[in-house]
């Protein structure tokens, strides 16, 4: 701080321009990492990324019965919700700190 109380702005902006750096190289990082949730005992198997984009989706022949398509599509959505849980996870443990530290600047939506 300077004399008088005033923060110093280019400490201020050299600070918030570093975080938004690591902002943007820690969303990377999600997009880039996947993450996998399963159901029915691993019957149903989703993978998304950590951005929680679906990527891959592997049920096992023991899972589909053709009078029972209702029971599959159950876990599916359960797989891929497993999946979505782990991805949150993931984007609060790579973004947490990032965005506690932005919640307290002007002007930015945190």
């Amino acid at each position: 701080m300077i004399p008088g109380g005033q923060p110093n702005m280019q400490a201020l902006l050299q600070q918030a321009q570093k975080m938004q750096q690591d902002l943007a190289a820690a969303q990377q990082e999600l997009a880039e990492a996947e993450v996998e949730g399963s159901a029915g005992g691993g019957l149903v198997k989703a993978t998304v990324t950590g951005a929680g984009e679906l990527r891959a989706l592997v049920i096992d022949p023991k899972a589909v019965d053709p009078e029972d398509a209702e029971t599959l599509a159950d876990l599916v959505v359960a797989a891929v919700h497993n999946a979505n849980e782990a991805a949150q996870q993931l984007q609060q443990t790579k973004l947490g700190p990032l965005t506690e530290g932005l919640s307290g600047m002007p002007g930015l939506p945190f």
